[in-house]
């Protein structure tokens, strides 16, 4: 065992995310190796999981410190999950996030193709006051709509030029993809991800019923 390694088995960040990974993998959000999880471990820095790793079987080992300089990701052990540049991204926009979710449930992933704008307003549910900032079923929570890229950079620059206009609340969507949620901990991370599958399990049922709005 390398001294990296032995260090994440030791960090109780990497302990956390890897327990977390395995709760996700388990309600069968991240199928075939997909998805990304990481946790910041400094202003310019975190814990990323490695590209082609199961996440039901995810331990410490299988993170990969990663940092950053302005627009410049280096990662010294292994290779990081290909949407890194995202969750970078993520991380510099609001130095409070504390970790970042990368999933690619059914239900997102065929929620995220049947809509057309750039964002969704959900109202209604009272389930939306899982996301940080809701206070009652009758706020609009907007969720943010990308088209899908293999050039994450590129992917990353939308993100920031949508982001400072208004920072989005806790997830966004890739369009044929899957979702992205946050938190300012590892717990609040989870909430909002469970809250965001959720409620586009939700709409997706009303989708089905009565068609889109």
């Amino acid at each position: 065992m390398n001294n990296t390694a032995h260090v994440h088995q030791l960090n109780p960040n990497a302990i956390a995310l890897c327990s977390l990974g395995r709760w996700i993998a388990s309600r069968h959000w991240v199928p075939a190796t997909g998805g990304n999880f990481s946790i910041r471990q400094g202003e310019n820095s975190a814990l990323v999981t490695a590209s082609g790793k199961d996440k039901g079987e995810l331990s410490p080992q299988d993170l990969l410190p990663v940092s950053w300089q302005d627009e410049q990701l280096s990662s010294p052990h292994g290779t990081p999950s290909a949407e890194t540049a995202l969750h970078a991204e993520l991380y510099r926009l609001d130095p409070a996030i504390k970790a970042v979710l990368h999933t690619h449930s059914v239900h997102a992933t065929v929620f995220s193709r049947l809509v057309q704008a750039d964002s969704y307003l959900f109202s209604g549910y009272e389930m939306q006051k899982a996301i940080t900032g809701i206070k009652s079923h009758q706020q609009l929570l907007p969720l943010a709509v990308f088209d899908n890229t293999q050039d994450i950079p590129a992917l990353a620059k939308q993100l920031r030029q949508r982001w400072l206009q208004k920072p989005l609340p806790f997830a966004l969507l890739v369009r044929g993809h899957g979702l992205y949620a946050w938190g300012h901990s590892l717990e609040q991370a989870k909430r909002h991800l469970e809250g965001w599958e959720f409620l586009i399990h939700c709409e997706l049922e009303r989708i089905k019923l009565t068609g889109l709005p």
